[in-house]
């Protein structure tokens, strides 16, 4: 899939539906007040709505879910190495099952090599174990860039 896309996931522990669609990606070397260890932050903005009948949550990375980043020669990195932990955006801070009907903004940050942050794979991996891909661009790209930079500022 493309950055914008939806794609139809499974909550965390199986319970729900989460329609997650990656939104905006940002470069950047220093965010929320931390400086990449790696050299460049790429921050990952998305909408998770829960789509069923049931609240949803995206799964733990300690559960084997969550997000990565797929370099192009094949690395794998997880959200939140490095000082991508410390980065925090107000908006896109939210971490509570999705209620049935409602949405909510979230990010992920990677913090990563410039060769791993020229273009990529953003994998998520849902509450029934399945991987959901977008290919990713190498430069700023989304509708929220703007918002997001300014999220960043501190």
């Amino acid at each position: 899939m493309k950055l914008g896309e939806p794609a139809q996931t499974v909550g965390d522990g199986g319970t729900g539906a989460l329609e997650i669609t990656p939104d905006t990606v940002v470069f950047t070397e220093e965010g929320g007040g931390e400086t990449a260890v790696n050299g460049v932050f790429v921050v990952v903005t998305m909408k998770d709505k829960a789509t069923g009948s049931v609240a949803a949550d995206e799964p733990a990375p300690i559960s084997g879910g969550g997000w990565k980043w797929m370099a192009a020669d094949g690395e794998m990195v997880d959200a939140g190495g490095g000082n991508a932990f410390n980065v925090v955006m107000d908006k896109y801070n939210n971490a509570d099952p999705v209620q049935p009907g409602a949405y909510q903004w979230r990010s992920q940050v990677f913090d990563l090599t410039p060769a791993q942050a020229k273009g990529g794979t953003l994998i998520y991996i849902d509450g029934e174990e399945k991987a959901h891909r977008w290919e990713m661009p190498s430069t700023d790209s989304g509708p929220s860039v703007a918002e997001v930079k300014k999220q960043l500022e501190f």
